[in-house]
Protein backbone atom coordinates (compact mmCIF):
# COMPACT_ATOMS: atom_id res chain seq x y z
CA UNK A 1 0.00 0.00 0.00
CA UNK A 2 1.15 3.56 -0.92
CA UNK A 3 1.11 6.82 1.56
CA UNK A 4 -1.58 8.17 -0.96
CA UNK A 5 -3.91 5.36 0.07
CA UNK A 6 -5.11 4.07 3.60
CA UNK A 7 -7.93 2.06 4.92
CA UNK A 8 -10.01 4.69 7.01
CA UNK A 9 -13.76 3.19 7.72
CA UNK A 10 -15.98 0.24 7.57
CA UNK A 11 -19.38 1.37 6.87
CA UNK A 12 -22.80 -0.77 7.91
CA UNK A 13 -26.34 0.34 6.48
CA UNK A 14 -28.80 -0.42 9.54
CA UNK A 15 -32.50 -0.26 9.29
CA UNK A 16 -32.32 0.27 13.56
CA UNK A 17 -29.82 2.88 14.04
CA UNK A 18 -30.99 3.25 17.92
CA UNK A 19 -30.78 -0.61 18.39
CA UNK A 20 -27.19 -1.03 16.11
CA UNK A 21 -26.27 1.82 18.14
CA UNK A 22 -26.98 0.57 21.47
CA UNK A 23 -25.66 -2.64 20.97
CA UNK A 24 -22.22 -1.21 20.01
CA UNK A 25 -22.12 1.24 23.02
CA UNK A 26 -22.38 -2.37 25.15
CA UNK A 27 -18.82 -3.45 22.92
CA UNK A 28 -17.57 0.14 24.88
CA UNK A 29 -17.47 2.29 21.52
CA UNK A 30 -17.61 5.45 22.20
CA UNK A 31 -20.76 7.19 20.47
CA UNK A 32 -22.03 10.46 21.14
CA UNK A 33 -25.38 10.88 22.95
CA UNK A 34 -27.77 12.07 20.75
CA UNK A 35 -26.72 9.85 17.73
CA UNK A 36 -29.63 7.88 17.06
CA UNK A 37 -31.07 11.18 16.05
CA UNK A 38 -28.69 11.57 12.78
CA UNK A 39 -28.76 9.90 9.97
CA UNK A 40 -24.99 9.04 9.89
CA UNK A 41 -22.86 8.41 12.99
CA UNK A 42 -19.33 7.66 13.08
CA UNK A 43 -17.51 6.50 16.29
CA UNK A 44 -13.61 5.78 15.79
CA UNK A 45 -11.64 2.88 16.73
CA UNK A 46 -8.09 2.44 18.07
CA UNK A 47 -5.40 3.09 15.82
CA UNK A 48 -7.90 5.82 13.78
CA UNK A 49 -10.20 3.82 11.72
CA UNK A 50 -13.81 4.43 11.91
CA UNK A 51 -17.10 2.13 12.33
CA UNK A 52 -19.35 4.23 10.60
CA UNK A 53 -23.45 3.69 10.41
CA UNK A 54 -25.40 4.90 7.51
CA UNK A 55 -29.58 4.45 7.98
CA UNK A 56 -31.58 2.74 5.49
CA UNK A 57 -33.02 6.03 3.97
CA UNK A 58 -29.72 7.70 3.65
CA UNK A 59 -28.35 5.10 1.63
CA UNK A 60 -31.42 5.01 -0.61
CA UNK A 61 -31.17 8.86 -1.02
CA UNK A 62 -28.11 8.10 -2.77
CA UNK A 63 -28.86 4.80 -4.37
CA UNK A 64 -32.91 4.83 -4.53
CA UNK A 65 -33.08 1.02 -5.80
CA UNK A 66 -30.51 -0.66 -3.10
CA UNK A 67 -31.71 -3.58 -1.29
CA UNK A 68 -29.56 -5.65 0.80
CA UNK A 69 -28.33 -8.37 -0.75
CA UNK A 70 -26.89 -11.84 1.03
CA UNK A 71 -23.69 -11.79 0.93
CA UNK A 72 -23.20 -7.77 2.67
CA UNK A 73 -22.73 -8.75 5.93
CA UNK A 74 -19.08 -8.09 7.29
CA UNK A 75 -17.49 -9.41 10.27
CA UNK A 76 -16.47 -7.62 13.27
CA UNK A 77 -13.98 -9.45 15.73
CA UNK A 78 -13.68 -7.86 19.03
CA UNK A 79 -10.66 -9.00 21.17
CA UNK A 80 -11.38 -9.42 24.93
CA UNK A 81 -8.70 -9.31 28.05
CA UNK A 82 -9.69 -12.53 29.05
CA UNK A 83 -11.02 -15.72 27.71
CA UNK A 84 -13.90 -14.86 30.78
CA UNK A 85 -14.72 -12.17 29.10
CA UNK A 86 -15.75 -13.39 26.33
CA UNK A 87 -17.95 -15.40 27.87
CA UNK A 88 -18.75 -12.53 29.96
CA UNK A 89 -19.62 -10.66 27.08
CA UNK A 90 -21.40 -13.05 25.36
CA UNK A 91 -23.65 -14.04 27.98
CA UNK A 92 -24.34 -9.90 28.95
CA UNK A 93 -25.26 -9.55 24.85
CA UNK A 94 -27.30 -12.53 24.80
CA UNK A 95 -29.87 -11.06 28.02
CA UNK A 96 -29.90 -7.94 26.12
CA UNK A 97 -31.63 -9.95 22.99
CA UNK A 98 -28.98 -9.94 20.62
CA UNK A 99 -28.82 -13.64 19.12
CA UNK A 100 -25.99 -16.09 19.41
CA UNK A 101 -23.90 -16.79 16.53
CA UNK A 102 -21.69 -18.96 18.24
CA UNK A 103 -21.94 -20.12 21.66
CA UNK A 104 -18.17 -19.80 23.48
CA UNK A 105 -16.15 -22.06 22.52
CA UNK A 106 -11.94 -23.01 22.87
CA UNK A 107 -10.83 -22.90 19.45
CA UNK A 108 -7.56 -24.89 18.30
CA UNK A 109 -5.63 -21.99 17.46
CA UNK A 110 -5.55 -21.17 21.24
CA UNK A 111 -8.38 -18.82 21.30
CA UNK A 112 -11.60 -18.42 23.28
CA UNK A 113 -14.33 -17.72 20.58
CA UNK A 114 -17.79 -16.43 20.55
CA UNK A 115 -20.31 -14.83 18.44
CA UNK A 116 -23.24 -12.63 18.53
CA UNK A 117 -25.52 -11.07 15.87
CA UNK A 118 -26.37 -6.95 15.88
CA UNK A 119 -29.44 -5.84 15.35
CA UNK A 120 -29.04 -5.95 11.38
CA UNK A 121 -27.44 -9.50 11.33
CA UNK A 122 -23.61 -8.01 11.29
CA UNK A 123 -21.96 -11.27 12.60
CA UNK A 124 -19.87 -9.76 15.71
CA UNK A 125 -16.78 -12.24 16.93
CA UNK A 126 -16.12 -11.75 20.57
CA UNK A 127 -12.21 -13.80 21.48
CA UNK A 128 -8.86 -14.16 23.34
CA UNK A 129 -6.00 -15.51 23.77
CA UNK A 130 -5.69 -18.40 25.92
Amino acid sequence: MTERLRFDAIGMVTEDLPASLAFYRRLGLDIPDGAEDQPHVEAELPGGMRLMWDSVAVVRSMEPDWVKQPGQNATLCVKCASPAVVDEVHAELVAAGSPSAMDPFDAPWGQRYAGVLDPDGYQVQLFAWQ
